[in-house]
């Protein structure tokens, strides 16, 4: 069962973009916390390792 595809009008069309927008910027801040979060709990010691 196929939906016909619906038209967005101009105003729809940008807020869609804005939530996609905030959506995205919080992802990426949430994947540079765990990062950082993943080098606090590791510590300096991962500098220090044998080669």
């Amino acid at each position: 069962m196929a939906f016909p595809p619906s038209r967005l009008t101009p105003e729809e069309q940008k807020r869609r973009r804005k939530r996609s927008l905030a959506l995205a910027l919080t992802l990426g801040a949430l994947v540079v916390l765990f990062y950082l979060v993943t080098i606090a709990k590791i510590g300096p010691q991962i500098l220090q390792r044998p080669m």
